[in-house]
C-alpha cells in the first residue's frame, strides 16, 4: 500500500512539473508574439477614428489587420510602392496572380505578380481595390503594408506611437 502511494505521489510530481513547464511555455511563446507585434489585437472601431499603432521593440509598426476578410500580420513599409504578400500567405487567402513584373527591392530587382486586393482593413480603415504584389522570394508570414494603402492617410508618429487617420 505504501509502495503505491509512493508511485501515485510522485506520478502526481511529475504532472506538476510538467504542467507547469506547459504553462510557462505558453505564456513565454505569448510574450514573445506581444514583442514582435504590440497591435495584435486593433479593435474594429468607425472609419473616422484613427487608428493607433504602437512600435514594437525592433522599432516598427506591425499589426493584425484583414486582406479579403482574412487575418494578416502587416508590417508598415513607407519604402514599398505597393503591398507585398508572400506567396504562402496570398495562396492561403486565395489571391490570383496577375501579370509577372520586375521591381527593386532593398535586396535587388526580383520577379513579382501583380494583384488587386478587394479589401485591405487596419482597425477601422478599410481600403477597396488596393494595389498589391505577391512575392515568392518573401519569408515568413508577414506582409508589408507598402504606399498604395498608406498613400492614402495621414500618419503622425510621437513617442513610438503611430497614429493613422483617413484626411
Amino acid at each position: 500500500m505504501t509502495d503505491t502511494l509512493n508511485k501515485m505521489s510522485s506520478l502526481m510530481r511529475h504532472l506538476t512539473w510538467i504542467i507547469a513547464l506547459v504553462l510557462l511555455t505558453i505564456i513565454f511563446n505569448n510574450w514573445v508574439k506581444h514583442q514582435y507585434n504590440p497591435n495584435s489585437n486593433l479593435a474594429i472601431g468607425q472609419s473616422n477614428e484613427p487608428v493607433v499603432l504602437e512600435r514594437n521593440r525592433q522599432g516598427h509598426y506591425v499589426a493584425t489587420g484583414l486582406i479579403e476578410g482574412e487575418p494578416v500580420v502587416f508590417l508598415l513599409d513607407t519604402g514599398a510602392t505597393n503591398i507585398s504578400v508572400p506567396q504562402p500567405v496570398a495562396q492561403r487567402i486565395g489571391l490570383d496572380p496577375g501579370d509577372k513584373v520586375r521591381v527593386g527591392t532593398a535586396n535587388g530587382s526580383i520577379s513579382v505578380f501583380r494583384t488587386e486586393l478587394e479589401s485591405v482593413q487596419l482597425g477601422g480603415i478599410e481600403m477597396r481595390d488596393v494595389a498589391a504584389h505577391i512575392n515568392p522570394f518573401m519569408e515568413g508570414n508577414t506582409v508589408l503594408l507598402g504606399m498604395s494603402f498608406l498613400k492614402h492617410l495621414e500618419l503622425r508618429q510621437t513617442n513610438g506611437v503611430l497614429e493613422l487617420r483617413v484626411p
